[in-house]
């Protein structure tokens, strides 16, 4: 087989899975399949996975990992700085008591279960993932998906003070943009100086030391105050001094788009609705979910950057127009010659 036909064979059951929803959960069986050079069938028939919960869930983790490393690309550096922003999140997804009594929530009314994710925002790329109940909070599985090769860009859920000083003294430090509640008490707070009036909503940049005295941080961070578009305030927590308070701002705000992503593979790849109920079926669904993503934002990435300017869509277009099979020619030629296999 030619590295051309190769590429044509990879793109038309790429395509394919990804038309069909392979991440919903379901098995698919074609019937008189007809492959166009982006991959749509004529007949599919559609039935629930019979075996999944005999299948390990470790085998899909392993797998979405594998491509992760093999699909992943060196991200951009818009903002330059020496590390790029890395945002951590989780998404639950619930169901009925009696459906997952394996997985109680941490209400206690409903069952659920935890995708805890760290995603590289110049990019979209998934970095690391692992998985939990719906009772577990969110920073115990933090040290599970962060990496301090890059900024941990997260939410309050992770604003844990004794976990910053953690961040400061471990081997290789990691840095970190944190939002924290705003009635967190700062000590001895000390503003930084500043020759230009701040820009957009900041309000305060200064030095601190974080909480009360019984439970005080050892080391002083750096905290910058400003206005959400609603008018609520923000209090973001940080170890980077360098860079100005618009710049931590901006990093802050580019944590948008983890919660972009939760809603996308929710939309699109059927997540919220599961199929099985052992802890096999269900992970292996969630983590399939994962692997068509990587996939599709593999050939997006590639793709956008090898076709005529005029030609370049947005990831929400892509989506769309190769699920409708009305990808432009040019995006056509691309996956029928051009596409390179990671």
């Amino acid at each position: 087989m030619s590295i051309q036909q190769g590429n044509l064979q990879f793109t038309s059951s790429l395509s394919f899975l990804l038309k069909r929803r392979w991440g919903s959960g379901m098995a698919i069986g074609t019937e008189k399949s007809g492959w166009s050079p982006v991959g749509c069938a004529k007949r599919i028939t559609l039935r629930s996975p019979k075996k999944a919960k005999e299948v390990p869930f470790s085998v899909f983790k392993q797998l979405l990992h594998l491509l992760i490393r093999k699909c992943n690309r060196s991200t951009r550096r818009r903002l330059r700085l020496p590390k790029e922003p890395l945002a951590v999140d989780s998404t639950t997804i619930s169901a009925g008591h009696n459906r997952l009594p394996w997985a109680p929530s941490a209400k206690g009314e409903k069952s659920g279960i935890k995708l805890h994710v760290s995603l590289l925002t110049e990019t979209g790329e998934i970095h690391r993932v692992t998985e939990s109940t719906g009772k577990q909070h969110d920073s115990t599985l933090c040290s599970r998906v962060t990496d301090p090769n890059f900024i941990l860009v997260a939410d309050r859920a992770y604003g844990k003070h004794k976990q910053f000083d953690t961040y400061m003294e471990q081997e290789q430090r990691q840095y970190f943009v944190i939002r924290v509640r705003y009635n967190t008490f700062l000590h001895e707070p000390v503003y930084r100086d500043r020759k230009r009036p701040y820009k957009h909503t900041i309000e305060q940049d200064l030095t601190c030391q974080l909480g009360t005295k019984a439970r005080l941080t050892r080391h002083r961070f750096r905290v910058v105050k400003l206005k959400d578009p609603q008018g609520n305030p923000v209090v973001l927590v940080t170890n980077l001094h360098r860079p100005s308070a618009e710049k931590i701002a901006e990093i802050y705000r580019q944590r948008w788009q983890i919660e972009v992503f939760f809603r996308w593979i929710k939309q699109h790849l059927n997540v919220p609705k599961l199929f099985g109920r052992t802890p096999n079926a269900v992970y292996g669904q969630l983590y399939t979910a994962l692997i068509v993503y990587v996939l599709l934002q593999y050939v997006y990435v590639q793709g956008n950057s090898q076709v005529h300017p005029s030609a370049r869509l947005s990831f929400a277009a892509f989506d769309r127009l190769i699920s409708l099979a009305a990808l432009p020619p040019e995006w056509v030629v691309y996956l029928a010659h051009h596409l390179t296999l990671p």
